[in-house]
């Protein structure tokens, strides 16, 4: 039985083709069926997400390939086929270790278009839920499967890969937590209403901020981004009186020129009495006025100094990245090890069995030439066949277990299988 994986992600095809290749949840369990009758399949996993389409199977032999292509190339619920061979230049094939190098890699989103990012595990583990709940998995391609949910656990465990933020977003959450430590019980405000600032707003309250003021100058969409979080409305009309309350605030409106300056800010410092005060501009152009960063106890960073932090985190990753592949060159290594092991241990209990079949037939034999023994000569006889035979089963049993790790081991399997006659 061979495994085999065929796709194409986005290192490979525009999103216009694997849009058209994509297979929602609630029809994968039809799409598995369709795949394993196709393909004559013993095993299937179809991976649908926004950046890859990939088919895993198990088969006989790799004739099953072109079956696979033909699936992908007219299974969509669009009913939009590509034509004859148009989808090869988009699709990679790969098969045996390379094709589990591959899913252990991917599951470790260390092939995702964001190096480290954690949605591609909780997409696979229900693309495998999906595909063992219709009896497409059971065998080989499941404990790969299983096994790669441990690599990537232990990916994130021993290495930094997924620690540093590498979105705009969530990289104002970690210098927001550079400068307050926890950031429990503090207050935000939300002046502008746009998706950047949504975001944002979304991390720092997983965070701990439990406070969130949001104002807008439609009032409507302050009210609907203020719902998100339990947050409060402040007319836009008086939030800058109500300034020193705040210890984050992220500006994000659409305004032409700066809705807040130097000077509004140096009074809500007085109030505050010098307590610090994070600002996030992530506005384009500016809400912030530059000459702010000239306050003492005020923090501000635009989307450029955002940026910067997110591209430094980004090359964190990448050195994260290189332990992370050495983990999974371990891993696979281990699991094929596993798997050859388990393949010979039959040889191993057919060997010792006919050995002891051979002890049992010989002290009978010789029994019957000697009369009747005594106790003591019964245990000394068969101590004897014993040994004897063990000492003729060690040589092979130790072959046997050191060509289990070894590449072409079963050549040498076959060979001790061979002369002790196991296959009769």
């Amino acid at each position: 039985m061979m495994l085999l994986l065929i796709g194409l992600s986005h290192h490979t095809a525009p999103v216009e083709v694997r849009e058209r290749l994509a297979v929602p949840e609630h029809a994968l369990a039809e799409a598995l069926a369709a795949l394993r009758q196709l393909a004559g399949a013993d095993e299937a996993l179809i991976l649908s997400t926004c950046n890859r389409v990939e088919v895993a199977i198990t088969a006989a032999d790799a004739s099953a390939a072109g079956a696979v292509r033909d699936f992908l190339a007219t299974y969509n619920l669009a009913g939009a086929a590509f034509e004859a061979g148009s989808l090869d230049a988009y699709l990679y094939e790969l098969t045996g270790r390379g094709a589990i190098h591959h899913i252990f890699r991917v599951a470790a989103s260390l092939d995702s278009m964001v190096l480290g990012e954690p949605q591609i595990l909780g997409q696979m583990k229900a693309a495998y839920a999906a595909a063992r709940s219709c009896g497409a998995l059971h065998g080989l391609l499941d404990d790969v499967l299983t096994r790669a949910f441990s690599v990537a656990k232990r990916i994130r465990t021993e290495t930094g890969i997924g620690r540093s933020a590498v979105s705009v977003s969530y990289a104002a959450v970690e210098l927001a937590r550079q400068i307050f430590g926890d950031l429990k019980g503090k207050t935000v405000l939300i002046a502008g209403a746009g998706k950047m600032s949504e975001l944002a707003a979304r991390h720092l309250h997983a965070s701990g901020c439990d406070r969130i003021l949001v104002t807008n100058r439609t009032r409507s969409r302050a009210e609907e981004m203020a719902a998100l979080f339990g947050g409060q409305v402040i007319d836009y009309e008086q939030w800058k009186p109500r300034l020193a309350e705040m210890d984050i605030v992220i500006a994000s409106s659409g305004a032409s020129d700066y809705i807040l300056r130097r000077d509004e800010l140096r009074r809500a410092l007085d109030k505050r009495r010098n307590r610090p005060m994070f600002v996030i501009d992530i506005a384009v152009p500016r809400n912030v006025e530059p000459a702010v960063n000239e306050l003492e106890n005020v923090f501000l960073y635009d989307i450029d100094d955002l940026g910067r932090a997110v591209q430094q985190n980004l090359q964190a990753r990448q050195r994260e990245a290189a332990d992370a592949e050495h983990i999974v060159e371990d891993e696979i290594d281990r699991l094929i090890a596993r798997w050859k092991a388990r393949e010979a241990a039959p040889t191993l209990v057919k060997l010792q069995q006919q050995l002891d079949e051979l002890a049992r037939a010989e002290m009978e034999r010789v029994r019957g030439k000697l009369g009747v023994l005594s106790p003591q000569q019964e245990e000394a006889l068969a101590a004897y066949t014993r040994g004897l035979l063990n000492k003729i089963a060690h040589g092979p049993l130790t072959e046997i277990r050191r060509a289990a790790a070894l590449p072409d081991g079963e050549r040498t399997i076959a060979l001790i299988r061979r002369l002790f006659r196991l296959e009769e």
